[in-house]
């Protein structure tokens, strides 16, 4: 059986930036993903451009060059490519992690596609991979989606989108400009959200101010049809004629595979998960969290540029308690 210092779960860029330095400390270490070399944001729409600076997102001290100040997706998926690349590192990809047992000092940990020993173990797996549910009648029908790539399939179609944030409101934007025959937000809350890209959130609110783009307020839909949804409105049921539902609702991390690990979440919202800020370990020795899993139900608190400090301080951590035992 393959033993290594370090397994990390996740082959993100805060995955990749802890082999970089795991590697740099002389520790073994191996990156496992059930997807892709950076998977969340494979799985981005195809036209995102990034919040951030391209110098926010390098790692490993690659530089990161796009052809604006912000990067696109195709930008992002080519660097961190060329960061795997000339760092060499050591992944498995398409490889999802079935279980993990501790035994005495160590972690047992089979995966798919082999059965791996580790001393410490990195769970960097973010959110992106398990949306919230709308929880009603005919959200499973094949015209509903948690994720949006791009609006050409909804050209002349009766598009619903659920959510008042960037990824909603990205969405309608786009949809509206290449041709939906109608495009309707169904928002819980009062107004837009205020996090909203500072250079979008006027744009959305006036669309929907000259009724290009429709928006119900304080209401949300209860059921879906083939052809039609139901949506409760402060003033009322309605019904409108529709093709497809985006419920761009946001996503959260995986509980259950922390919790079936022995990681503990705090009681309270955003129900984060246990470590310590310092090290950046667990309630169980061993284990550590790095990246946006660490914000719990709060997704928007960690990102590449203000979690990449988590490889150096969990590589600390590991460095000096093996100093401690030696």
């Amino acid at each position: 059986m393959q033993k290594v210092d370090v397994l990390i779960i996740g082959a993100g860029p805060i995955g990749l930036a802890c082999g970089i330095k795991a590697e740099s400390e002389g520790l073994s270490y191996l990156i496992v993903d059930k997807g892709t070399l950076v998977n969340s944001l494979y799985n981005y729409p195809y036209a995102m451009t990034f919040f951030s600076t391209s110098d926010k997102l390098e790692i490993g001290g690659v530089p990161f060059i796009s052809h604006n100040p912000k990067p696109t997706r195709m930008e992002a998926l080519e660097y961190y490519r060329r960061v795997a690349s000339s760092h060499q590192l050591n992944t498995s990809l398409y490889n999802e992690v079935k279980s993990v047992e501790k035994v005495a000092d160590t972690f047992k940990v089979e995966t798919k596609k082999f059965t791996i020993e580790a001393e410490n173990l990195i769970v960097a797996t973010g959110f992106y991979d398990l949306p919230h549910h709308l929880g009603i009648p005919g959200e499973d029908l094949p015209k509903v989606s948690h994720y949006y790539k791009e609006a050409h399939p909804y050209f002349d179609m009766k598009l619903a989108i659920v959510g008042a944030a960037n990824s909603a409101v990205d969405a309608a934007l786009e949809c509206y400009r290449k041709g939906a025959k109608e495009v309707t937000m169904v928002i819980r809350e009062e107004e837009i959200r205020k996090t909203v890209k500072y250079w979008v959130k006027p744009d959305i609110e006036n669309r929907i101010k000259e009724g290009s783009i429709k928006a119900y307020f304080q209401s949300e839909i209860t059921e879906i049809r083939e052809d039609e949804i139901d949506i409760k409105t402060p003033e009322g049921n309605v019904t409108i004629e529709n093709d497809f539902v985006l419920a761009m609702t946001g996503y959260e991390p995986n509980y259950s595979f922390l919790s079936e690990m022995g990681v503990k979440k705090n009681k309270e919202a955003p129900y984060a998960p246990v470590y310590d800020p310092k090290s950046m370990e667990t309630n169980v020795e061993g284990i550590y969290l790095a990246g946006v899993i660490c914000g719990g139900m709060e997704t928007n608190k960690w990102f590449i540029e203000n979690s990449r400090v988590h490889a150096d301080m969990i590589m600390s951590n590991i460095k000096s308690k093996r100093m401690i035992e030696g």
